[in-house]
């Protein structure tokens, strides 16, 4: 089988780590060359120095709610590569802090908008007009299993986001779909990644999460890469406005059978 994403130009955030980095290396093995994108400099830098043999990549330092760095990731993947034709908008928080209501401080659940939901609208904002230049492309939001049901575990401005980044998903879908840009949502179940494992903090918060998953373990980094790499090539040529669950089944589940 010839490489899924040969030829294609794409640009991942939040790729120094987690689903990201996992994404940036089947995105690699695949044929694509890609601008790596973190806010992690130090981290980033040294990922993309890893890879360098797989294949084309470099890395873009960003804060993805800042619009002059979202402009200047998409600049770098047509400067460097000479178009775009994915975006993983994927860097996101999952705040210790992240509460209930009345628990969340104000400044927890700006922070928490401002890199996962209005990071994602100023990816979309700067990749659809290169994506358009292109001839048409596939974006991929992370959003989460929490987007479609409450988290047993309260992150109210986590969930708030994510189904913001759902809502704004299907809408880009629809407005783009004549124009050839799919725009698809990975919702991802609960992972064994370090942005979780910080969140669920002690056995009790984990064991309350795993008792809701049919499959009875946490997810993998790698296996949403798998995910992703489906929605970004042609082999999704007709998907787009979809909420596309990878999550152990835990969103099909009333009750789970005991372990």
């Amino acid at each position: 089988m010839p490489p899924r994403l040969k030829n294609k130009v794409a640009v991942i955030t939040g790729a120094a780590n987690g689903i990201g980095l996992e994404t940036l290396k089947v995105f690699l093995s695949e044929g694509a060359k890609v601008v790596a994108v973190d806010l992690q400099e130090e981290a980033g830098q040294k990922v993309v120095e890893e890879l360098q043999s797989e294949g084309e990549v470099v890395f873009q330092k960003a804060d993805v709610s800042s619009a002059n760095d979202c402009q200047a990731m998409i600049q770098r993947a047509e400067d460097e590569f000479g178009r775009l034709d994915i975006l993983f908008n994927n860097a996101g928080i999952m705040h210790s802090d992240d509460g209930d209501a009345e628990s969340t401080e104000e400044n927890i659940w700006e922070l928490t908008m401002k890199i996962n939901l209005k990071g994602v609208y100023l990816g979309c904002k700067y990749g659809i007009p290169a994506m358009k230049k292109a001839g048409g492309g596939s974006i991929i939001n992370t959003a989460s299993f929490v987007a479609k049901l409450g988290a047993a575990t309260p992150q109210l401005a986590y969930t708030a986001s994510k189904g913001g980044v759902l809502a704004m998903t299907r809408e880009l879908a629809v407005i783009h779909a004549r124009e050839n840009i799919r725009v698809n949502a990975l919702c991802p179940g609960p992972l064994r990644t370090e942005l979780l494992m910080k969140f669920l903090d002690t056995e009790e918060k984990k064991q309350r999460r795993l008792v809701h998953i049919p499959m009875g373990r946490f997810g993998e980094a790698a296996e949403m890469a798998k995910a992703t790499l489906f929605l970004a090539s042609d082999d999704s040529s007709y998907v787009t406005g979809t909420d596309f669950l990878v999550d152990g089944g835990i969103t099909a589940a009333y009750v789970t059978p005991e372990g």
